[in-house]
């Protein structure tokens, strides 16, 4: 596993993480140029899940502030874990329902973008959608699976994550809005993901996801849309190992990248 740079802050003796003034403002900063954003980019589902959680504007929310209300949604909650864990722990937390949250938050040379994910990402991008029960069961499933798979599974059901509950756009009346996590947290990739002629979006297929090529550094080249958050419910009652085995007899696709 690789290391981080970053150390999460571990709770006092009534549960409570102390952080600093700067650690403070970062969030405030990072909540303030995000959230004029996403009307008319984030999705309803995550919009009523902002909503649903209240987060504070001005400093970083403890996380029983979070569980509460995610345990009243869906049943699930966050678990504090440090910088980065292994993908061992990472499905075991989601197969149990629990979300890993890293309580750490980004150092302001690293506000526009951060390899490991911190706390305004696990927060503010991911958590809202889990008060959605289509999302969170796709989460949980996708968890049950990810425990008791390979590692080369494990990587082909990395590309089912990351061209969903990161980087997963959603076709609605209104528009092309935005339910991935990893969208909602990058006012870049906000923008680019919806307004831009650039990236190809094309509809989901969960076995074309599992062949896709990504790299977590540039700006997305391709989005996959699903027409409604019951494509995930549905998905998740599939047998998704099926496709698995489907994708890797097959092949990878071309990536839209290079690797520079």
């Amino acid at each position: 596993m690789k290391k981080s740079s970053y150390e999460a802050r571990e709770p006092d003796a009534d549960g409570i993480i102390h952080y600093t003034e700067q650690e403070h403002e970062t969030w405030s900063r990072l909540v303030g140029q995000q959230i004029n954003l996403l009307p008319g980019h984030a999705c309803q589902e995550y919009l009523d899940g902002i909503e649903r959680l209240d987060l504070p504007h001005d400093h970083i929310p403890q996380l029983g502030r979070v569980n509460k209300v995610l345990e009243e949604a869906t049943g699930w909650q966050v678990e504090r874990v440090p910088a980065l864990i292994s993908f061992d722990r990472f499905f075991s937390l989601l197969a149990e329902r629990k979300f890993p949250v890293a309580t750490f938050i980004r150092r302001p040379e690293h506000m526009g973008y951060l390899k490991e994910p911190d706390i305004f990402h696990e927060v503010f991008g991911h958590c809202p959608l889990l008060t959605n029960p289509a999302f969170a069961a796709f989460t949980h499933a996708y968890g049950k699976l990810g425990k008791d798979a390979s590692h080369e599974q494990r990587v082909y059901l990395a590309r089912l994550y990351w061209f969903t509950v990161e980087f997963g756009l959603i076709d609605t009346p209104a528009g092309l809005r935005v339910y991935g996590g990893g969208i909602l947290s990058s006012p870049k990739e906000t923008r680019w993901s919806v307004e831009s002629i650039a990236p190809r979006r094309e509809a989901f297929d969960p076995i074309l996801a599992l062949r896709t090529p990504y790299r977590i550094d540039i700006l997305q080249p391709l989005y996959y849309v699903i027409n409604d958050m019951s494509v995930l419910n549905d998905l998740s009652q599939q047998d998704i190992m099926l496709m698995v085995a489907e994708a890797r007899q097959t092949g990878l696709l071309p990536p839209l990248f290079t690797n520079d």
